[in-house]
């Protein structure tokens, strides 16, 4: 049976039965070379993949010399090959990189200034390499914290690629779905829950820990991506967390806020996601956006269900909070102060979605545009019937390809165009992505 929800790595994603014909002699060689290696596992973006040498800002360049204005990568989110960053990271690793049963002042200073940034009740980390070995250690703590396994997640949810990770993405399935143990409710879509939105999902959130107890599962968590990124982009409205992380604690769960797609200033106002909707989790994941590309993810916890966890296991990752890495991560903090990234992307984020609002009002393609900050997600829809076109959307996001502008696609059917540029993208260049696309609409 195939999963009712796009397989997450199948957006945008290259297709070689369908693709590979129209390549020509480098792209082709290269992609076999790939494959050759890698087999099935290996996934590239466009029907046109990029053969990429370098990036700086906002700006990949390919092989060949063309530039393409990148609003996809939320991986450098200060910026592509940042000099602050490339520098710290040069000296670091031509002093020392070791694991942390050393002591080093840098480990120690980060994990100071990252904890300055998070609820006070966040008192203690643990670091990881990624977000997906961040969220498998987060279920292990709310796992053993409530002695539960049940876990409520969003209906194209992703949040990671470890096994138990796995089980409670949706979107990672091609076949089946998640088990027994996992519950999926609809994401925060007025489509579903109607003007009220909190209150449906509060009420959606309270039905998924009801059918997991008559079920046999005691409820562990809600983890919840809180701009709802592989979902289509749900950030509104604000405050809308409150009651769906009150239903959970009442019923001895846990709130685990997986904070890799919209944690580190992304969303403009708020330098968490989950800040924006006036809760605090008992559980924070990060990853992807932390050091700027280096392999640095971290858990953020309730010092006391840290504790708990240890008293049944140690935790050591060798590679976590090594010196290269939170050289990186440190120095993305700065950059991120002192560059006034948060409110660049407050005030780039509000002009691009309102020239993308504009824009959909004459565009009969466009349908709804959500997000928050540089996290913005545009409905694809079709022009005679205002439905979901997930082919529409592939259409549109090649075609940008082909005029030098990257994004990608979100949601459970795909239609979704995707918005993630890294927080130093200009006005300009929002605009250019704005103009180009208007070109391409029908």
């Amino acid at each position: 049976m195939t999963s009712g929800t796009q397989q997450i790595l199948a957006l945008n994603a290259f297709r070689p039965d369908a693709d590979a014909a129209a390549l020509g002699g480098t792209l082709e060689g290269l992609i076999s070379r790939r494959t050759a290696a890698f087999g099935p596992g290996s996934v590239v973006f466009y029907r046109q993949p990029l053969h990429v040498v370098s990036a700086r800002g906002a700006t990949i360049q390919t092989v060949d010399g063309e530039r393409f204005l990148d609003l996809y990568n939320n991986v450098p989110s200060v910026g592509h090959c940042h000099p602050k960053v490339v520098e710290a990271v040069q000296k670091q690793v031509a002093l020392l990189n070791v694991h942390t049963r050393y002591l080093f002042d840098s480990l120690d200073d980060y994990a100071e200034r990252l904890c300055a940034t998070l609820p006070p009740s966040l008192g203690h980390l643990a670091l990881t390499c990624t977000g997906s070995e961040a969220n498998d250690l987060a279920l292990r703590i709310a796992g053993i914290a409530t002695g539960g396994k049940g876990v409520v997640v969003t209906s194209a949810a992703y949040h990671g690629n470890t096994s138990a990770v796995t089980e409670v993405s949706p979107s990672a399935y091609k076949v089946g779905a998640p088990p027994d143990h996992v519950q999926t409710v609809a994401p925060p879509d007025p489509t579903y829950y109607g003007p009220d939105v909190a209150a449906g999902f509060t009420a959606a959130v309270e039905g998924a820990i009801a059918a997991l107890e008559a079920r046999g599962h005691k409820l562990s968590c809600l983890l919840v991506d809180s701009i709802f990124s592989s979902d289509g982009v749900f950030a509104d409205p604000v405050g809308l967390l409150a009651g769906a992380a009150d239903a959970v604690h009442r019923a001895q769960g846990l709130v685990i806020a997986d904070e890799v797609q919209p944690g580190f200033g992304r969303t403009g106002t708020r330098f968490w996601g989950f800040a924006r909707h006036g809760i605090t989790p008992d559980i924070v994941t990060m990853g992807k956006p932390m050091a700027n590309g280096m392999a640095m993810g971290g858990v953020a916890v309730r010092p006391e269900l840290l504790a708990r966890f240890s008293e049944k296991f140690g935790y050591f990752n060798t590679f976590a909070g090594n010196p290269v890495a939170v050289a990186a991560a440190r120095a993305v903090l700065e950059v991120i102060a002192e560059e006034g990234l948060m409110a660049n992307a407050d005030h780039v984020g509000r002009h691009l979605k309102g020239r993308l609002e504009d824009l959909a009002t004459r565009a009969p393609a466009l349908g709804a545009v959500r997000g928050a900050g540089l996290y913005l997600g545009v409905d694809v829809v079709a022009p005679d019937t205002g439905l979901p076109d997930p082919e529409g959307a592939s259409t549109l996001i090649n075609a940008l390809r082909h005029k030098h502008i990257l994004i990608g696609a979100a949601g459970r059917l795909g239609h979704v165009l995707k918005l993630r540029p890294p927080l130093c993208l200009t006005v300009e260049e929002a605009d250019r992505f704005v103009d180009v696309l208007e070109g391409l609409l029908p």
